[in-house]
């Protein structure tokens, strides 16, 4: 079984579309994929049950339907940091409880794509992170650097915290969320040279992503 953590600079960089896009990679490959989303934040209702947009969107890039309680433990009504929404809602984000659920999750598939929620160190509770939980599961890691000004000191943060914990950065992408960017290829170019990790994907600016159309190149680990 292969899997992988996605992570990302900041919240709102394009995890869910790499994800998803992932998923359809790795099933070119291996007949059996899923995707997970341990914590979701933002709960909407579609046919009388309450969901989540990303997970739904990892579901329709999954190869496989799993129960709710593997592919997403924890769904919080309202869309605010982890802790907070937790908190609102009387839960308690138990980053042992998901590891368990991830270990059953594996039992359905052939390759998992995690996504987390937020950047790496978005707090679950007052005492642990989406850093805590990644090192727990101890998956090879992907970063999304969403491109925009201030993206290269996240990105050079966020990997020297991903390497920290003693995880691997198997790899990160490019998304040109901001257009109005200037110097773009020049931020890519210091980012392939800082994070010393292979790009794995390049993805152009576009107000509706075709999740299909982007191309990951698959880390070789």
């Amino acid at each position: 079984m292969i899997g992988y953590f996605v992570t990302g600079t900041d919240t709102g960089v394009g995890k869910t579309l790499v994800s998803a896009a992932l998923l359809h990679a790795l099933a070119l490959r291996y007949p059996r994929v899923v995707g997970m989303k341990p914590v979701a934040a933002g709960a909407i209702e579609v046919d009388g049950v309450a969901t989540c947009e990303d997970v739904l969107a990892l579901r329709s890039a999954s190869t496989v339907a799993v129960p709710p309680e593997l592919d997403n433990p924890v769904l919080l009504p309202e869309p605010l940091s982890p802790h907070i929404a937790a908190d609102r809602a009387g839960v308690r984000i138990d980053i042992a409880e998901i590891a368990r659920r991830y270990q059953a999750l594996r039992e359905h598939a052939d390759a998992v794509v995690v996504e987390g929620a937020g950047g790496f160190h978005v707090p679950l509770s007052l005492t642990e992170t989406g850093a805590d939980l990644a090192q727990r599961l101890g998956l090879p890691v992907l970063l999304v650097v969403g491109l925009r000004l201030g993206c290269l000191n996240h990105a050079a943060l966020t990997a020297d915290a991903i390497r920290a914990r003693g995880l691997v950065l198997a790899g990160w992408i490019a998304n040109r969320i901001d257009p109005s960017m200037q110097a773009q290829q020049e931020n890519i170019a210091w980012l392939a040279q800082r994070l010393a990790a292979p790009m794995l994907a390049d993805i152009p600016y576009s107000v509706a992503p075709d999740v299909r159309a982007i191309a990951i190149h698959l880390p070789a680990t």
